[in-house]
């Protein structure tokens, strides 16, 4: 039994004083004690942490390199996607095995206690498979059970160039498998995480609708009992693709063709008509917005006030890991619904500050996108839990969500102090308890593909 005591702590309805958690051996909260007496030690603001419900780990080693301009007048998403493409021909399963766990401690160190990797680098340089099918997913557990993070680990379905059916591009083929051969990856995937903690979760993601053929996508859906994650309307040229290919845009053919429920997480939708919005949002499926990088890539600015408006489930992600930075996905997000409205606190209510609702959204919608019992200090939850500085300059003094507020308007990850993953105690005074050797292998893999772009 772990015991845990906080001068403050956000709870399912709000904010309470002096409270204690209990953490039992598997992980759980066993027991939440409002106004319990204190303890020796105590945690100035304890919170739940949410799951980071969108990575792709790999891209992580590219960060700060594809920030000048290439031969196209008009640098874009798809400039930057070949640039990508030409990255990770030179990665090796060691490379991505080192490279994921330093993404996984930066999650931690920055408040999220748990990866959803969206997996799609399968196989070797030039597409042929490895002799274990699931040999770079069982580098993603291996960083995993290096890191402590809750992994829900979701292979990836990638079975064309496009909506027409074009061949994969020679940047695109270590990604590629027809259905029976994503059967045997998403089974295989499955016995690479049967080492890991009980918290380990296992879905699928096909990919996109232009990657993915009607019966892939139908087909993938039967495979797992876990999450189903989907790229939809990213950018204005694919939905023009899937428009002129299925004759509808993207979200209306996926909610006309596929039954999109709570378990659907659907990532950046940063290209959605006001009744595809509305519409989305009524499924109870996940909004998955990644705000620092669709701003990177140009993507848009989704429409957040709408969603909320309608009832929207939302979370988190760093995906493609050119900043890992929980406050600044969330300050991200808020602020471009102000820039775009000319507005202030756009996500606020009545009730809740805009630090609430964008952290309690954050938390409740990465917990259901990962199909994990977490998001809230609760008994029951897995023990995914973050406390902060309370003698870090932004948050002195400060009570209830002003917290929050003030922590991700004015503060930053820096003030993250203690972490825990299910019960795991990773980050202690800001710090993972594998920083210095876990940083050491990500730069010597840097070292190795610093001609790679």
């Amino acid at each position: 039994m772990t015991t845990l005591f906080a001068r403050q702590a956000l709870l399912p309805d709000g904010w309470a004083r002096n409270v204690r958690v209990e953490i039992g051996a598997d992980g759980r909260i066993c027991a939440v004690t409002k106004g319990a007496a204190p303890l020796r030690q105590a945690l100035d603001f304890l919170l739940p942490a949410p799951a980071n419900l969108h990575s792709h780990a790999f891209q992580r080693a590219m960060a700060g390199l594809t920030e000048a301009r290439g031969p196209d007048p008009r640098d874009s998403f798809w400039t930057w996607r070949r640039l990508m493409f030409r990255f990770l021909d030179r990665l090796r399963p060691e490379d991505v095995q080192a490279i994921a766990a330093f993404v996984q401690m930066q999650m931690l160190e920055a408040g999220y206690a748990c990866n959803v990797e969206f997996h799609y680098l399968h196989h070797q340089p030039g597409g042929a498979p490895y002799d274990d099918l699931a040999e770079m997913a069982a580098r993603i557990a291996a960083a995993a059970e290096q890191t402590g993070i809750g992994l829900t680990l979701l292979p990836v379905l990638y079975q064309q160039g496009g909506c027409d059916g074009r061949a994969l591009g020679p940047g695109q083929v270590r990604f590629g498998n027809d259905p029976d051969r994503f059967a045997r990856l998403v089974e295989a995937s499955r016995a690479a995480l049967a080492g890991l903690p009980a918290d380990t979760g296992l879905g699928v993601a096909p990919h996109s609708l232009r990657a993915v053929t009607p019966e892939g996508l139908a087909g993938a859906q039967t495979l797992s009992e876990g999450p189903i994650h989907m790229h939809l309307s990213e950018q204005v040229a694919e939905v023009d693709e899937v428009q002129a290919a299925f004759g509808a845009r993207p979200v209306r053919w996926l909610l006309d063709n596929a039954p999109v429920d709570p378990r659907w997480c659907l990532i950046h939708c940063t290209q959605m008509e006001p009744e595809e919005t509305t519409a989305l949002a009524s499924t109870g499926a996940v909004a998955g917005l990644c705000p620092i990088t669709e701003s990177s890539l140009g993507d848009g600015i989704f429409d957040g006030v709408r969603w909320l408006g309608a009832g929207g489930a939302f979370g988190v992600g760093s995906d493609s890991n050119i900043r890992i930075a929980l406050t600044e996905e969330l300050r991200t997000l808020e602020y471009s619904q102000r820039l775009r409205d000319r507005s202030r606190a756009a996500l606020a209510t009545p009730a809740r500050s805009t630090g609430r609702v964008l952290f309690e959204g954050a938390a409740n919608g990465g917990a259901q996108a990962a199909v994990r019992d977490s998001g809230a200090i609760a008994q029951g939850c897995w023990a995914d839990l973050l406390a902060l500085d309370g003698g870090a300059v932004d948050l002195v003094g400060r009570q209830g969500d002003t917290v929050l507020d003030a922590w991700i308007f004015a503060g930053d990850d820096r003030a993250v102090a203690e972490v825990w993953s299910a019960g795991r105690h990773v980050v202690r005074g800001g710090r993972h308890r594998a920083h210095a050797a876990i940083t050491a292998a990500y730069l010597r893999t840097l070292e190795r593909l610093r001609d790679a772009l």
